[in-house]
């Protein structure tokens, strides 16, 4: 029975700060530990991005905490990680982030069904701060909205 993908790692600053496009599903290259780390549920990619290096897309700046079992086998938990993408898709990234004006922000990490670690990736544009205070004054009258029903019942 295949299971529900599960969550490890969520960016949720990464809505309000971006105006995100397109987004796209990459397998990681990990090591054991690392692998073993994400189980546990520890990692933050906060401040992660990704970027093209020698024509392949890196995720760049996550943190993997060291897996304690793992002792002088560990990782090093700030370390550049590949990203697997298909060959379309990364010549369509590189393109983008080539003309500027975009960036590549991790949203999460999770394990697929397969049991396989994914990191969900998007074509980002910085918001400028009047952006941040309307999509801060749209979430707030959402939230009303929804408090007003639901006293209404």
């Amino acid at each position: 029975m295949p299971q529900q993908p599960r969550t490890v790692a969520e960016n949720r600053r990464a809505r309000y700060d971006f105006h995100l496009d397109d987004t796209y599903d990459a397998g990681v290259v990990l090591v054991g530990s690392e692998v073993k780390s994400l189980r546990d549920g520890r990692a933050s990619i906060q401040d992660a991005y990704a970027a093209e290096q020698g024509g392949e897309i890196w995720l760049i700046n996550s943190h993997i905490p060291e897996f304690h079992g793992a002792n002088r086998f560990n990782h090093e938990p700030r370390r550049h990680r590949k990203l697997l993408l298909k060959h379309r898709e990364i010549d369509k990234l590189i393109g983008a982030l080539q003309r500027g004006g975009v960036t590549l922000v991790p949203l999460t990490i999770y394990f697929d069904e397969r049991g396989r670690a994914k990191v969900k990736i998007a074509l980002a544009r910085g918001k400028k701060l009047h952006d941040k205070r309307a999509s801060e004054k749209e979430r707030d009258w959402k939230r009303e909205q929804h408090r007003l029903l639901k006293t209404k019942d």
